[in-house]
């Protein structure tokens, strides 16, 4: 299938098995992470918070990319079931009471957006580094190297970029932080709704075929 013009300037050539293959054959999962309050943290927790996360970013080995999207959030579908129960509300005082809800809350929104926020950790690695005697920086290795990325290379470099990200989400539980794996749809997603934010805001996402839904 031929490419869009806007397909042709993005760094990612596949995204198979929740791993997202980069045009340089190097390989990138992304990890959902739980948001901290942490101003309503004691100034002792704030501390030791703080230097638990410094000691989790020492400890790395590799380079990792923090993301924070901010996201108009859609509560249109929301609004939509609160006038179907009040419709069906046979109790007139439950009924009110829905009514009094439902335009409280779009009171709410007509003052100012709601807004979600999300974020992501990006972890790499770079399966075709296999240049003896060259070091320095990994990206650069794996441009030097002008190998396919096989079957065999590409599941060896899951394994390993698997390993790197369950050290990620180990180090940030350490903080209080909880970490999980995005899977191909959900990649996709946070992909899409990037290039396409009022499509994404309104709740419109393309359906995938099912080939991609692994």
């Amino acid at each position: 299938m031929p490419k869009s013009s806007t397909q042709q300037f993005l760094p990612i050539d596949q995204i198979r098995e929740g791993v997202a293959v980069m045009k340089d054959k190097s390989l990138r999962g992304i990890l959902l992470v739980s948001s901290l309050n942490f101003a309503l943290k004691s100034d002792e927790e704030q501390t030791a918070i703080i230097y638990q996360f410094q000691d989790f970013l020492n400890s790395l080995d590799f380079s990792c990319q923090i993301l924070a999207q901010s996201r108009k959030l859609n509560i249109t579908g929301y609004l939509e079931k609160l006038k179907e129960i009040e419709s069906r509300q046979e109790n007139d005082l439950l009924k009110t009471q829905t009514v009094e809800y439902r335009k409280f809350i779009e009171k709410i929104i007509s003052s100012g957006s709601i807004m979600a926020k999300n974020f992501y950790v990006v972890v790499p690695y770079y399966p075709l580094i296999e240049i003896p005697g060259v070091a320095g920086n990994a990206e650069k290795n794996a441009k030097a190297s002008k190998k396919d990325l096989t079957e065999e290379k590409f599941q060896r470099g899951k394994y390993q970029l698997w390993q790197r990200m369950e050290y990620v989400v180990l180090g940030l539980r350490r903080c209080g932080l909880r970490a999980s794996p995005l899977s191909t749809p959900e990649i996709i997603e946070i992909l899409w709704s990037s290039h396409h934010p009022k499509e994404a805001e309104s709740g419109y996402y393309p359906e995938l075929p099912p080939e991609m839904l692994v």
